[in-house]
């Protein structure tokens, strides 16, 4: 199968299990690099990059081609090859969202892989392969959490995200254990007796869509490929990802970064009703 052009849901839906199989073996490359033996780089904003980072975007880069020859492609380790904006629909890729936690010999880190059309997630893969845990969904068709072993996937359940707490349940905050900032810190304080859920890469956007936490805040910058796949899965379950002021999220439409200024992923899309503060 080869996709040209445009992709609708029906077509994203037709891409999910190569898709998913693609992400699966990515995340084998990744868990095949010795850790304690590879080398780490820095790249010019000061980020790490190592082996696992590049092995897994050959695979995926290589993947993709052949499912989507025509359909262009962002991915962290290839922004050189981009060309902005982009028009129609994009595949938008980490290939290891989480090298911090990754080098510091923690399980959670991600492959991210999205489906971006007309600037919106319209599909989105999270995995981490070292959790044996995926989360994956199409915008309008639902989402779902899965369980695998390597390549071969386990248990497949729907998932849904959960409503607003009531006056006096606490709020489950899914917080950055590399990555915390003054405004979600206050963003959170703001919801007396949040219960803080600390998790590293985009398991968190996974959190919010099986609903065991209410909000993810991220009120300082970060990059399209971190968002993209976790806010088609959270919108996919019944989710909502915003900016600070409650506005649409947009990709692949700035020239010169692809940068997030801030973002809220909400369970409950009631509430993200105003601006942060």
């Amino acid at each position: 199968m080869q996709v040209k052009g445009r992709i609708d849901g029906a077509i994203a839906l037709s891409l999910m299990e190569p898709l998913t199989a693609l992400v699966l073996k990515a995340g084998e490359a990744i868990l095949a690099v010795n850790r304690a033996a590879m080398r780490v780089d820095g790249k010019q904003d000061g980020s790490p990059v190592t082996e696992a980072d590049l092995a897994a975007d050959r695979i995926i880069g290589a993947g993709l081609f052949q499912l989507a020859p025509d359909v262009p492609t962002l991915s962290e380790e290839r922004t050189e090859l981009a060309t902005t904006p982009f028009q129609g629909s994009f595949f938008l890729v980490d290939p290891l969202d989480g090298t911090k936690e990754f080098v510091a010999g923690r399980d959670e880190f991600t492959v991210n892989l999205a489906i971006i059309t007309d600037g919106v997630p319209l599909l989105g893969i999270v995995s981490a392969p070292a959790l044996g845990l995926l989360w994956r969904g199409i915008v309008g068709r639902g989402a779902e959490r899965v369980t695998f072993d390597g390549a071969v996937i386990g248990s497949a359940e729907p998932i849904r995200t959960r409503r607003l707490p009531k006056p006096g349940e606490p709020w489950v905050a899914a917080v950055s254990r590399s990555h915390g900032d003054a405004r979600s810190e206050a963003f959170i304080a703001g919801r007396p007796g949040a219960v803080r859920q600390t998790a590293g890469s985009a398991v968190k956007f996974g959190r919010i869509a099986e609903g065991t936490a209410d909000i993810y805040p991220r009120l300082g910058p970060t990059s399209e490929w971190d968002v993209g796949a976790g806010c088609a899965v959270v919108t996919a379950a019944g989710g909502k990802v915003t900016d600070g002021s409650g506005g649409e999220l947009r990709f692949g439409e700035r020239r010169e970064s692809f940068i997030v200024p801030e973002f809220i992923a909400w369970g409950d899309p009631q509430g993200a009703s105003g601006p942060t503060g």
